[in-house]
Protein backbone atom coordinates (compact mmCIF):
# COMPACT_ATOMS: atom_id res chain seq x y z
CA UNK A 1 0.00 0.00 0.00
CA UNK A 2 1.46 3.39 -1.08
CA UNK A 3 1.32 6.78 0.54
CA UNK A 4 -2.12 8.22 1.25
CA UNK A 5 -3.83 10.37 -1.32
CA UNK A 6 -3.20 14.15 -0.85
CA UNK A 7 -6.80 14.81 0.16
CA UNK A 8 -6.79 12.00 2.71
CA UNK A 9 -3.42 13.13 4.13
CA UNK A 10 -4.66 16.71 4.44
CA UNK A 11 -7.86 15.59 6.17
CA UNK A 12 -5.85 13.51 8.66
CA UNK A 13 -3.56 16.48 9.44
CA UNK A 14 -6.50 18.85 9.65
CA UNK A 15 -8.56 16.64 11.99
CA UNK A 16 -5.58 15.80 14.19
CA UNK A 17 -4.27 19.36 14.61
CA UNK A 18 -7.18 21.74 14.03
CA UNK A 19 -8.08 22.08 17.74
CA UNK A 20 -4.50 22.89 18.77
CA UNK A 21 -3.84 25.23 15.84
CA UNK A 22 -7.14 27.06 16.21
CA UNK A 23 -6.50 27.52 19.94
CA UNK A 24 -3.00 28.81 19.23
CA UNK A 25 -4.38 31.35 16.77
CA UNK A 26 -7.44 32.35 18.85
CA UNK A 27 -5.20 33.27 21.80
CA UNK A 28 -3.24 35.61 19.55
CA UNK A 29 -6.02 37.43 17.73
CA UNK A 30 -8.50 40.05 18.85
CA UNK A 31 -11.60 39.08 16.93
CA UNK A 32 -13.33 35.91 15.76
CA UNK A 33 -13.10 37.18 12.17
CA UNK A 34 -9.32 37.55 12.43
CA UNK A 35 -9.09 34.11 14.02
CA UNK A 36 -11.09 32.54 11.20
CA UNK A 37 -9.00 34.34 8.55
CA UNK A 38 -5.69 33.20 10.03
CA UNK A 39 -6.90 29.61 10.54
CA UNK A 40 -8.11 29.51 6.96
CA UNK A 41 -4.86 30.88 5.61
CA UNK A 42 -2.82 28.48 7.76
CA UNK A 43 -4.61 25.42 6.45
CA UNK A 44 -4.61 26.79 2.89
CA UNK A 45 -0.82 27.02 3.16
CA UNK A 46 -0.76 23.46 4.57
CA UNK A 47 -2.72 22.24 1.55
CA UNK A 48 -0.40 24.00 -0.90
CA UNK A 49 2.72 22.73 0.86
CA UNK A 50 1.39 19.31 1.82
CA UNK A 51 4.62 17.61 0.76
CA UNK A 52 6.62 19.80 3.20
CA UNK A 53 4.58 18.89 6.29
CA UNK A 54 6.44 16.49 8.57
CA UNK A 55 4.61 13.48 9.98
CA UNK A 56 3.24 12.91 13.47
CA UNK A 57 3.48 15.57 16.18
CA UNK A 58 6.03 17.47 14.11
CA UNK A 59 3.13 18.44 11.83
CA UNK A 60 1.55 20.44 14.66
CA UNK A 61 4.79 22.34 15.25
CA UNK A 62 5.10 23.00 11.53
CA UNK A 63 1.51 24.35 11.49
CA UNK A 64 2.30 26.57 14.51
CA UNK A 65 5.24 28.00 12.56
CA UNK A 66 3.02 28.70 9.55
CA UNK A 67 0.36 30.27 11.78
CA UNK A 68 3.01 32.40 13.49
CA UNK A 69 4.21 33.83 10.17
CA UNK A 70 0.66 34.43 8.98
CA UNK A 71 -0.14 36.21 12.26
CA UNK A 72 2.94 38.41 11.81
CA UNK A 73 1.82 39.32 8.29
CA UNK A 74 -1.70 39.94 9.58
CA UNK A 75 -0.45 42.33 12.29
CA UNK A 76 1.79 44.18 9.83
CA UNK A 77 -1.10 44.60 7.40
CA UNK A 78 -3.39 45.72 10.23
CA UNK A 79 -0.79 48.21 11.39
CA UNK A 80 -0.45 49.60 7.85
CA UNK A 81 -4.23 49.84 7.50
CA UNK A 82 -4.52 51.63 10.84
CA UNK A 83 -1.74 54.06 9.95
CA UNK A 84 -3.36 54.71 6.58
CA UNK A 85 -6.77 55.26 8.21
CA UNK A 86 -5.24 57.75 10.67
CA UNK A 87 -3.45 59.57 7.84
CA UNK A 88 -6.58 59.66 5.67
CA UNK A 89 -8.69 60.89 8.58
CA UNK A 90 -6.20 63.69 9.25
CA UNK A 91 -6.04 64.63 5.56
CA UNK A 92 -9.82 64.61 5.18
CA UNK A 93 -10.26 66.64 8.37
CA UNK A 94 -7.69 69.17 7.20
CA UNK A 95 -9.27 69.33 3.73
CA UNK A 96 -12.85 69.59 5.04
CA UNK A 97 -11.80 72.22 7.56
CA UNK A 98 -10.06 74.30 4.92
CA UNK A 99 -13.10 74.10 2.59
CA UNK A 100 -15.47 75.06 5.40
CA UNK A 101 -13.09 77.77 6.55
CA UNK A 102 -12.82 79.23 3.03
CA UNK A 103 -16.59 79.15 2.57
CA UNK A 104 -17.17 80.63 6.01
CA UNK A 105 -14.67 83.41 5.33
CA UNK A 106 -16.26 84.09 1.94
CA UNK A 107 -19.74 84.14 3.49
CA UNK A 108 -18.56 86.54 6.21
CA UNK A 109 -17.00 88.79 3.58
CA UNK A 110 -20.20 88.72 1.51
CA UNK A 111 -22.19 89.64 4.63
CA UNK A 112 -19.71 92.44 5.47
CA UNK A 113 -20.13 93.96 1.97
CA UNK A 114 -23.82 94.59 2.66
CA UNK A 115 -25.02 97.92 3.97
CA UNK A 116 -25.40 98.39 7.71
CA UNK A 117 -29.19 98.33 7.32
CA UNK A 118 -29.14 95.04 5.37
CA UNK A 119 -26.80 93.44 7.91
CA UNK A 120 -29.04 94.57 10.77
CA UNK A 121 -32.16 93.17 9.10
CA UNK A 122 -30.55 89.83 8.36
CA UNK A 123 -29.05 89.67 11.86
CA UNK A 124 -32.46 90.26 13.43
CA UNK A 125 -33.78 87.26 11.51
CA UNK A 126 -30.75 84.96 11.65
CA UNK A 127 -29.26 85.69 15.04
CA UNK A 128 -32.18 87.03 17.06
CA UNK A 129 -34.78 84.76 15.43
CA UNK A 130 -37.32 87.58 14.96
CA UNK A 131 -40.20 87.33 12.53
CA UNK A 132 -41.27 90.13 10.18
CA UNK A 133 -43.82 91.64 12.61
CA UNK A 134 -41.20 91.76 15.38
CA UNK A 135 -38.63 93.30 13.02
CA UNK A 136 -41.20 95.96 12.06
CA UNK A 137 -41.55 96.90 15.73
CA UNK A 138 -37.77 97.04 16.24
CA UNK A 139 -37.33 99.21 13.13
CA UNK A 140 -40.42 101.32 13.77
CA UNK A 141 -41.99 100.62 10.38
CA UNK A 142 -44.99 98.76 8.99
CA UNK A 143 -44.99 94.97 8.56
CA UNK A 144 -45.15 95.39 4.79
CA UNK A 145 -42.12 97.69 4.77
CA UNK A 146 -40.15 95.28 7.00
CA UNK A 147 -41.06 92.36 4.72
CA UNK A 148 -39.97 94.29 1.61
CA UNK A 149 -36.69 95.46 3.19
CA UNK A 150 -35.94 91.93 4.35
CA UNK A 151 -36.67 90.50 0.91
CA UNK A 152 -34.31 93.02 -0.71
CA UNK A 153 -31.60 92.41 1.91
CA UNK A 154 -31.81 88.65 1.31
CA UNK A 155 -31.61 89.24 -2.42
CA UNK A 156 -28.49 91.38 -2.05
CA UNK A 157 -26.89 88.80 0.25
CA UNK A 158 -27.67 86.01 -2.23
CA UNK A 159 -26.06 88.08 -5.00
CA UNK A 160 -22.95 88.63 -2.86
CA UNK A 161 -22.76 84.91 -2.05
CA UNK A 162 -23.15 84.02 -5.72
CA UNK A 163 -20.44 86.52 -6.64
CA UNK A 164 -18.16 84.83 -4.10
CA UNK A 165 -18.73 81.58 -6.05
CA UNK A 166 -20.16 79.79 -3.01
CA UNK A 167 -22.41 76.77 -3.15
CA UNK A 168 -25.69 78.52 -2.47
CA UNK A 169 -27.40 75.19 -1.83
CA UNK A 170 -25.61 75.16 1.53
CA UNK A 171 -27.58 78.28 2.42
CA UNK A 172 -30.92 76.88 1.36
CA UNK A 173 -33.11 76.83 -1.74
CA UNK A 174 -34.28 80.35 -0.94
CA UNK A 175 -30.71 81.68 -1.39
CA UNK A 176 -30.53 79.99 -4.80
CA UNK A 177 -33.87 81.47 -5.87
CA UNK A 178 -32.91 84.94 -4.60
CA UNK A 179 -29.57 84.80 -6.39
CA UNK A 180 -31.33 83.93 -9.65
CA UNK A 181 -33.77 86.80 -9.10
CA UNK A 182 -30.96 89.28 -8.55
CA UNK A 183 -29.08 88.24 -11.71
Amino acid sequence: MGPPEPRQLFEEIYLAHYPAVSGYIARRTDSPDDTADVISETFTTAWRRLADIPSGEEAKLWLYGVARRILANHYRAESRRSALAVRLRADLTRWAHSVVERETDAAREAFARLSDDDRELLSLVGWEGLNTAEIAKVLGCSGGAARLRLHRARKRLAAELAAADLDLNRYGSRAVALAKESS
